[in-house]
Order: structure tokens, then C-alpha cells, then sequence
């Protein structure tokens, strides 16, 4: 399995895992107003400070977006592009997206697929602030009670990143009491860690909510790769399930951009694909 190097000290804790209440909701964000606000706005009634959640159909314009990129100084191991603006009208087809806090005040981690004005499908990071809703998007959200996202420096990585914290519960009526809120650091197989989760809080079945990250290049179970090493990736669809024995066996169905702009999906090939920088999720036992 590919590995990569970064700057500070390995960590000796590799995964972040909260145990949270969740609750489902459907919600519409409506135009006219930037990303981040819309949902801050939309989860507002729900007293949500954090939540994951995945969009689909709308538009944005003005809309602004970042792609994975080398690192041009020995500061990170990997970094982010220029910053890129959409020409005309962009038509969103699916987004995950980590709702939570960035210094007491919301912020969201978003990686989407969109179609731009001349017809080109793009993978990516959307900027939250600067991609304003023309069109309204649906949003499928998982709300949390009981933890939180986070952005907290990371010393191995040298950014600032999502990880879940205890925190007290605001909901009255929430529908799982049994989920949790994980945090994935580098150089651990996305498939494998959740699996060894699920044998550690003994899960057999669960569906993934969310799934915003990057792994180290990708292997697919049908046997294609993507060897440039920098990626962006977003989870479309994930579950656990239990195999023939009763082991719990992940199945993720990604969507993901290298740092070339090579865009690639498919499921991903169990033990082979380590996490780049970091991967935030829900599980939410079934």
C-alpha cells in the first residue's frame, strides 16, 4: 500500500471516533445566498452546529473552487492549487459536505462533482463563501447531538483540520443514539479502519453519511488506478455490511479528482487505499 511522508511528528492516535445521537433531515437551500450561509441558515431551526450531509441538483454562480496540488514548499507534504472561478453558471450534480466550527463560528469542508457553462464535468473543493446559490440545491443532512467537527491544527499534517469532539446535546427527539463521528488520519486504509471500527464498537451494519477527504492516489476493485498520489475525494455511496462469517466489510463508492484534474469513480479496493491528509464521516449503525 502507498504511503506518504508529511512535515510533523506521526501522531500516535490515527483515528477520531465520537459517539453521537444523529437525526435525518431534508432541507432546501434556496438562492441568493453563499454556500455556507444558506446551510448555516437552513440548520439554524435545528439548533445543528454540526452535521454531514450530501447536495444535489441547483446552481451556483459566481462559484470558485480549489484542486489538489503538489506542495511547493517543505511546509506541507501536498497543498491546494490557485484558486479557480467558473466562467458562467454551474450546475451542482453531487456534493458531501462536513458541516461544523471554525473558531466559534460555522464552516464546512465541501468536495463536489458539477457540470460548468460550456458543458466540462469538474471535480473539486468548493470555496463555501464564494459560491453563491442561483438555483436550489436539496440537501440530505445528518444532524448531530452529542459531537461536533472541529477545526483544530493537526501537527502532523501542519493544516487545520476537521476532527469530531464531545460535546453536550441540543435535540430532543434524536433518532440514533448509537452513531459515530470519525476522523481518519493519514496513512490508514479507508476501508480497513472503518471495518476495524465497526469490530470495535460492535457494528455489523451501518451506512456511511458524508465521506469528505483525499486518499494517496486510488485502486479500484475492478482493477483500474490513479497513480498521481494527490487527490480530492468524496464518498457517494457507503455501507457496512456483514460478510458470510459476520465480519463487517466496507463498500465505498467514490468520486474523486487527482492533481493533474483527471477525474476517476468507482468502489474502492479494500487495503489499498490510504488516507492522503484526512477523511471525516459519519457511521450510522442500521
Amino acid at each position: 500500500m502507498r504511503s506518504i511522508l508529511h512535515p510533523g511528528e506521526v501522531a500516535a492516535e490515527r483515528v477520531q471516533v465520537v459517539p453521537t445521537a444523529t437525526q435525518k433531515a431534508e432541507l432546501a437551500l434556496a438562492p441568493g445566498h453563499s454556500l455556507l450561509a444558506a446551510l448555516a441558515d437552513a440548520l439554524a431551526p435545528h439548533s445543528a452546529t454540526s452535521a454531514v450531509l450530501n447536495l444535489e441538483g441547483g446552481a451556483f454562480f459566481p462559484f470558485a473552487y480549489v484542486m489538489p496540488a503538489l506542495s511547493k514548499t517543505p511546509e506541507h507534504a501536498v497543498y491546494f492549487s490557485e484558486r479557480f472561478d467558473a466562467a458562467g453558471p454551474v450546475r451542482l450534480e453531487f456534493a458531501t459536505v462536513t458541516y461544523g466550527q471554525r473558531d466559534g463560528r460555522p464552516w464546512l469542508h465541501c468536495h463536489a462533482t458539477w457540470v460548468d457553462a460550456d458543458g466540462t464535468r469538474r471535480c473539486g473543493h468548493v470555496l463555501p463563501e464564494a459560491a453563491l446559490i442561483t438555483e436550489t440545491l436539496r440537501a440530505s443532512v445528518c444532524l448531530l447531538d452529542g459531537a461536533e467537527f472541529h477545526t483544530r491544527p493537526d501537527a502532523e499534517t501542519n493544516f487545520s483540520l476537521f476532527k469530531p469532539e464531545t460535546t453536550a446535546r441540543r435535540m430532543s427527539e434524536p433518532s440514533a443514539q448509537d452513531s459515530l463521528a470519525i476522523r481518519l488520519s493519514p496513512n490508514i486504509d479507508v476501508c480497513t479502519a472503518i471495518e476495524d471500527i465497526c469490530l470495535a464498537h460492535g457494528i455489523t451494519n451501518a451506512t456511511i453519511q458524508g465521506g469528505v477527504g483525499s486518499t494517496v492516489g486510488a485502486v479500484f476493485d475492478d482493477g483500474r488506478s490513479v497513480e498521481p498520489f494527490v487527490t480530492e475525494v468524496l464518498i457517494r455511496s457507503g455501507r457496512v455490511r456483514a460478510d458470510p462469517h459476520g465480519a463487517p466489510r466496507a463498500e465505498i463508492d467514490v468520486s474523486l479528482v487527482d492533481f493533474t484534474g483527471n477525474m476517476a469513480a468507482g468502489r474502492l479496493r479494500r487495503g489499498a487505499n490510504p488516507v492522503l491528509v484526512t477523511f471525516e464521516l459519519v457511521l450510522l449503525p442500521v
